[in-house]
Order: structure tokens, then C-alpha cells, then sequence
């Protein structure tokens, strides 16, 4: 699981919070405030083992990245993805799945081309978008939800 470092506004002390908890609101753990993750965040990297459990437990809507490392139009998206976590963590869950690595999960859901968009409220399946789009579109989409 991944983390993002984090200096406390109160005591400046640097915070390890693991991208799977960034939305719930962290607080410092040497003063207690609050840790504000705005324009902070990451994405959450999902695999075949936590996927379901994350996804079904999630208290926002969640949009989850199927992507492949060796793929040029995923390379593409990544800063896009990764620019709409950042903004958007306190709204929406951003997620990413490797599908070379977690071959599992992506079979579960017929993933055939990457990167391919899916997007999730209250654990269930709602749309996907398959290839490579502008951030307007996924935003678009996650607003809907």
C-alpha cells in the first residue's frame, strides 16, 4: 500500500498517512489538529487481495484506473489521475489497478483494453469508460455519481 508524507500545520512534524485512509480525515500524531490533505492526495493502489474489501467499505464514490505500466495511452493518463486525486480527496476515491500485476481482478471485471475507467457508489458498479479521455470527461463522470 502506498503513503503520502505530511507535515503537520501546528507542530510541522511529517505524518505517514497510507493513501487507503487520506479521505477519513487524518490527524497529526505527535499534536492531534487535524492534517488537511487538500491538493495532497494520491491514488489509492488497489490489488486482486483488497479490491473487493476497499470498493464495498468506501464512504465515497470511487473511480479505479486499469492500467498497464507498458501502455502508452495509460502513461498518458497518468498524471491526469493523478492530478484528480490530489484535488479531489475529501469528494471522490481515486484508485489504480496494475493489471499485469493483479490479472485476477481485471479478469473478474472482462478487462480487455487499458486504461479502462471504473466507476463505483456504495460498492456497486455504475459505468465505465474504457481508453484514454480528457479529465473533463472523468470528472464529469465521478460528479454524476
Amino acid at each position: 500500500m502506498n503513503n503520502v508524507i505530511v507535515s503537520c500545520a501546528s507542530c510541522n512534524k511529517k505524518n505517514r498517512i497510507p493513501a487507503d485512509k487520506q479521505y477519513l480525515k487524518p490527524k497529526c500524531g505527535h499534536c492531534k489538529a487535524p492534517i488537511s490533505m487538500t491538493n495532497q492526495g494520491i491514488p489509492v493502489e488497489l490489488g486482486d487481495q483488497d479490491f473487493h474489501d476497499f470498493v464495498k467499505q468506501a464512504p465515497l464514490p470511487v473511480m479505479v484506473d486499469f492500467f498497464s505500466p507498458t501502455c502508452g495511452p495509460c502513461q498518458t493518463m497518468l498524471p491526469i489521475v493523478s492530478t484528480m486525486a490530489r484535488e479531489n480527496v475529501y469528494k471522490f476515491i481515486i484508485a489504480k489497478v496494475d493489471t499485469s500485476k493483479n490479472q485476477q481482478i481485471a479478469s473478474f471485471f472482462n478487462i480487455r483494453g487499458v486504461p479502462s475507467f471504473m466507476f463505483f457508489r456504495n460498492g456497486r458498479l455504475i459505468d465505465q469508460i474504457t481508453g484514454a479521455v480528457p479529465k473533463n470527461v472523468l470528472e464529469q463522470k465521478l460528479r454524476s455519481l
